[in-house]
């Protein structure tokens, strides 16, 4: 997995180490208020429905933590999922900040190393956006996501209507 590097995060592979700091970032109830999974602020569900599902030795792959290079803390978390080789394609997502790190730079930085690292193998990004989820779509949309479709995918066992937005290597403005 990369080890990515900004002005202001450094992204790096997940680790089973990561948990506590980890979630003390994603345990503020408001920042799952609008997502599929709203009680993922709880302990129990968020180790059971983001983490450990993450961890290489679970069979995830792809996980990143996100490091606040100023004060050196873990501040959330995304990952990469669903390469399909054949088309050449990738999924970023699950991904969170901690509310400290809403609005400004920090989205926009995260998702740019994320999908340059992306573009050296796919030419093409989705994400999976839940329907009901509006300040995740307009954040999206901020860094030039392009609705394609909705449709159900799995979220912790239940299916729930997911806005598919995708990025294109050579889109006019994405991140060079």
């Amino acid at each position: 997995q990369p080890e990515l590097s900004g002005a202001h995060l450094t992204l790096r592979p997940l680790r089973a180490d990561d948990f506590e700091p980890l979630f003390a970032a994603a345990s503020d109830r408001l920042l799952w208020a609008l997502h599929p999974d709203p009680e993922r602020y709880e302990r129990e569900v968020f180790e059971r429905n983001f983490f450990r599902p993450a961890l290489p030795e679970s069979g995830g792959t792809g996980a990143l933590v996100v490091i606040d290079k100023a004060t050196n803390t873990l501040v959330g978390s995304s990952r990469y999922y669903e390469w399909e080789p054949a088309h050449p394609s990738v999924a970023i997502g699950y991904t969170f900040l901690a509310r400290s790190h809403w609005g400004g730079a920090f989205n926009r930085e995260l998702k740019g190393l994320m999908l340059h690292h992306a573009f050296r193998y796919a030419s093409r990004v989705w994400f999976h956006v839940g329907i009901d989820n509006l300040r995740s779509r307009r954040a999206m949309e901020k860094i030039g996501g392009q609705l394609s479709h909705v449709e159900p995918r799995d979220q912790s066992g239940r299916q729930v209507d997911n806005a598919y937005y995708f990025i294109d290597r050579d889109a006019p403005g994405i991140f060079a």
